[in-house]
């Protein structure tokens, strides 16, 4: 059976940098604080009007680029999103709209900031049972719009970025080999965005009590990120086929430094220069846009030879969490 490829990349970051010197005026921190706790050194940060479906076609219009495809091409879209324009219309309406991809179907996936493998994996299952052609898949993340900015510990760590791929069978492209998705409610309360939804309604109360903003157990969800992330790439590994010694790039989720060499520690034959990890120094946390951020940056610096296998990984709230393997084909 025919495997299903990402045939096009794209991504947008917004002009505007905020760097932990900027944070040294507004909260009691330092630059040596930051990095050395999170490995971030700046991160971008929207334009005042500029949302997620505006970052997100913008990337969208590089994929398709990248594919030689435009907007009628493409009969589905999926985006990953938790910072969407609306809580309705989906954010891909949005986007369909923008891009011109009037014969195309549009949904928005909320996996925090696992959704943009969560995306691809939809993607994968749609294109291989024949069902849709050519799949748009956008991760967009306006974080700046839900972060605390009188909180030191989440603050430092989010930034503004959107990211797109385009899944077919047809073309040439990175082969998706394998995915493998998780998830555990239990701990949701870890990390949450408290108000907002229909359990918690917009108020003066919830604004007053500053629930409209990300709330974090650090500590918690480091430990959980670790070990779930390891269990994904072991998983995906087992799923293919495969061995650390067969992967030539892992793509962690760019959340935190500590997080990524914690991840590598796990495993003896993924070497530091192996792993790929510009996003989180220049980016921050961007959610769901993280991993194809950082795929996307990879394969314009022409570091990916052919025939080399890339994993991905990611963690985000929910909890979810998940993996890929790509090949270069």
């Amino acid at each position: 059976m025919a495997k299903a490829k990402i045939i096009g990349l794209g991504s947008y970051y917004p002009k505007k940098v905020l760097t932990n010197k900027d944070f040294e005026k507004m909260l009691e921190t330092s630059d040596e604080w930051i990095r050395t706790r999170t490995g971030v050194e700046e991160r971008r940060i929207a334009a005042e009007g500029e949302c997620a479906s505006d970052m997100g076609a913008i990337a969208a219009n590089e994929a398709l680029k990248d594919a030689n495809l435009n907007g009628s091409n493409i009969d589905f879209i999926l985006v990953a999103t938790s910072t969407p324009d609306y809580i309705f219309p989906s954010t891909a309406c949005l986007i369909q709209e923008k891009i011109k991809a009037n014969n195309s179907a549009a949904l928005d996936v909320q996996a925090a900031c696992s959704g943009f493998i969560y995306a691809i994996t939809l993607a994968k299952s749609l294109v291989e049972t024949k069902a849709y052609k050519n799949i748009l898949v956008v991760a967009s993340e306006k974080l700046s719009s839900i972060v605390d900015y009188e909180d030191r510990n989440t603050a430092v760590l989010f930034g503004d970025a959107a990211t797109a791929c385009v899944v077919s069978l047809d073309g040439k492209g990175l082969e998706i080999k394998t995915t493998f998705l998780a998830a555990s409610g239990k701990e949701a309360d870890l990390l949450i965005l408290p108000a907002g939804g229909s359990k918690y309604p917009a108020s003066l109360k919830t604004v007053n009590e500053r629930k409209h903003y990300i709330q974090m157990n650090g500590k918690e969800v480091y430990k959980h990120a670790v070990r779930r992330m390891k269990e994904a790439i072991e998983k995906c590994l087992e799923d293919a086929n495969l061995t650390e010694k067969d992967i030539s790039w892992l793509i962690p989720h760019q959340a935190n430094e500590r997080i990524i060499d914690a991840i590598a520690k796990r495993f003896k034959h993924l070497e530091n220069d192996k792993i790929f990890k510009e996003v989180v120094h220049k980016f921050g946390n961007t959610s769901a846009s993280s991993v194809g951020l950082a795929l996307d940056i990879l394969k314009k610096q022409n570091r990916i030879k052919p025939k080399e296998k890339i994993l991905l990984t990611v963690f985000g709230a929910g909890f979810t969490w998940g993996a890929c393997i790509l090949e270069n084909n």
